[in-house]
């Protein structure tokens, strides 16, 4: 509640005027028993019709004021909930931009994407209900107690003795229905995990002829969903004809006792009627309180788990007093760099690396899978922070950067060539906004794109499906590469970004690439030895540890491990 309560009070405004209306529509409502029972004791018994007339068209405008207030108090509850929810989400999202991978891989990014949909829904159905009811209901409850026992006290005591039974229900609801909220939302992360692997893995899945294992696995998790959500829902059918069973049975004796009195002369027709419309207010006030308090579990455990994303603090911050800007550009120096991931000290997956890359040099990091090449040019743009060890840009622990400063100097081309859903030229400005068509076209130009771009129909409006699913592999790293050419880093980053470019294309773009980065520093991971035989310097990586560093010439003579990589990819004449 807490966390519902500090973003209501962001709208202080909306909160006054959805409480004034509840304070209004509750003195109409718990005034026009009082007038009716005025209208049958004074004008109906002594057959003044003139009394009748006058209170029944001020009852009529009382009516019209209060159907007023409720369409007033639904507009602003619904546009005080909305504007809750849009500020949890923004909030949510502008978190999750500032995590490190450490973060997204602990929450999961499944988790992330129910967390910010389907638990922010939750808490504004609980605050949709709690702004219309959550006021109105307490205040109509206890106003309603004071006018039973206003009109009858005699009658009052029915009321009072089932208020206990009606407490001790809503307690036992709410005390079940937590655990099984819990339960259904984490079945929930079950669900939208296996289905982002499925709609991501969909030709694999395919390819093996998986559908069927693919459909037991999904219809597993929800099947489990589906029962603790029956559980939930068969809680809720059992509560409700409970609540009106007792309800039923304290106006049944409410009538009964109350007939006897005015039998016996103790009581009038219309106080009793004003008394039943009150225990109706009363008792019917407490129920749809209930079905609120009811769903603040389910509730509950969502907004904790909005409040676990926006609690937690990213492993590697902005720096905002970092260094932002440095004489010389590009320099790279890598001391004694060991790195594990969080939780996995005692398994580093790099050792004790360090080297050297100076502007205009081509570094390249070669080795068998899963030696720890990727692993290592991550530790440049701080996607992860090294366990020992520093990594120095231009004489600066990448750790005393200001982050965004950090990454401006880099141009990064992932292992996976991950475009947005948008146009080529939207893409490519995604490098840097303010580029002009000079600088689009010259980075389409050395990435070898222009060719495949002029053949679309659109040009560079061309637009992407998801992920760039509507073009080749090949398309899509090349558009990737001149992403980060556009905005002329100081470093480019090539983490195996050639792999599935065909070899005349891979050599027309190296070749481009050498001309445009004279003075950067080019850091190359690849599988390919052509792509990365003319480096400068080659990195060579066996199970974390680098276990050789040289030109290709040197390396084939002083490397075992390098001259069986390339021998297994080159001829004896290049070998030579």
């Amino acid at each position: 509640m807490k966390l519902m309560w500090k973003y209501t009070m962001r709208h202080k405004k909306l909160l006054f005027f959805n409480f004034l209306c509840v304070f209004g529509f509750i003195i109409i409502e718990l005034g026009l028993p009082t007038l009716l029972g005025r209208m049958i004791d004074i004008g109906v018994k002594q057959k003044d019709f003139d009394y009748v007339k006058m209170m029944g068209l001020f009852m009529l405008a009382i009516v019209a004021v209060g159907i007023t207030l409720n369409m007033l108090l639904t507009y602003f509850g619904a546009k005080l909930n909305t504007s809750i929810i849009i500020d949890i989400r923004d909030d949510m999202f502008e978190n999750m931009q500032t995590y490190s991978h450490q973060e997204y891989e602990k929450l999961g990014v499944s988790s992330l994407i129910t967390r910010t949909t389907n638990d922010a829904y939750q808490v504004m159905m609980f605050l949709g209900q709690f702004l219309r009811l959550g006021f109105m209901t307490p205040m109509m409850f206890a106003a309603s107690l004071y006018m039973i026992m206003r009109e009858s006290a005699s009658l009052s005591k029915f009321v009072f003795f089932a208020i206990p039974f009606l407490l001790l229900g809503v307690i036992i609801i709410a005390r079940i229905s937590e655990p099984l909220s819990e339960k259904q939302q984490k079945n929930l992360d079950k669900i939208n995990m296996i289905l982002r692997e499925n709609l991501s893995g969909l030709r694999v899945i395919r390819a093996f002829v998986n559908e069927k294992f693919e459909e037991k696995r999904f219809d597993d998790v929800n099947e489990n969903y589906a029962a603790s959500s029956t559980k939930l829902f068969k809680l809720v059918a059992v509560a409700q004809p409970g609540f009106y069973f007792l309800f039923n049975i304290i106006m049944v004796l409410v009538i009964w006792f109350g007939a006897k009195q005015i039998d016996l002369g103790q009581l009038e027709v219309g106080k009793l009627i004003s008394f039943i419309e009150y225990v109706f207010h009363a008792l019917f006030s407490f129920m749809l309180f209930a079905s609120v308090f009811m769903m603040y579990p389910r509730a509950a455990v969502s907004a904790n788990r909005i409040q676990e994303v926006l609690d937690t603090v990213t492993s590697i911050s902005e720096n905002p007093d970092g260094v932002k800007e440095t004489a010389t550009q590009g320099v790279i120096e890598f001391k004694n760099v060991t790195f594990a991931y969080p939780g996995a000290t005692e398994s580093p997956v790099i050792r004790d690396v360090s080297f050297t890359a100076n502007p205009g040099e081509t570094v390249a990091f070669i080795g068998s899978t899963g030696s720890g090449k990727s692993t290592l040019i991550q530790l440049i743009p701080r996607f992860y922070d090294t366990t020992k060890g520093d990594i120095l840009i231009d004489g600066v622990n990448v750790k005393d950067y200001n982050l965004t400063a950090l990454r401006q100097k880099i141009g990064f081309i992932p292992q996976k060539a991950l475009l947005f859903t948008g146009t080529i030229r939207e893409n490519m400005l995604f490098g840097k906004a303010d580029a002009t068509e000079e600088d689009l076209h010259y980075a389409a130009e050395v990435s070898q794109a222009t060719e495949f771009i002029s053949q679309k129909a659109d040009g560079y409006d061309e637009l992407l499906s998801e992920g760039g699913a509507n073009f080749s592999g090949g398309q899509k790293q090349r558009l990737a590469i001149a992403r980060a050419i556009i905005r002329r880093p100081a470093i480019y980053v090539f983490d195996d970004s050639f792999s599935a470019l065909d070899y005349k294309t891979d050599a027309n773009l190296r070749a481009r690439l050498k001309k445009e980065t004279t003075t950067s520093t080019v850091l190359i991971v690849a599988q390919r030895v052509s792509t990365i035989m003319q480096a400068d310097k080659i990195v060579v990586l066996n199970e974390g540890d680098v276990v050789a560093i040289g030109t290709h010439r040197e390396l084939l003579k002083s490397c075992e491990i390098y001259y069986d990589i390339a021998s297994s990819q080159l001829s004896e004449e290049e070998l030579a």
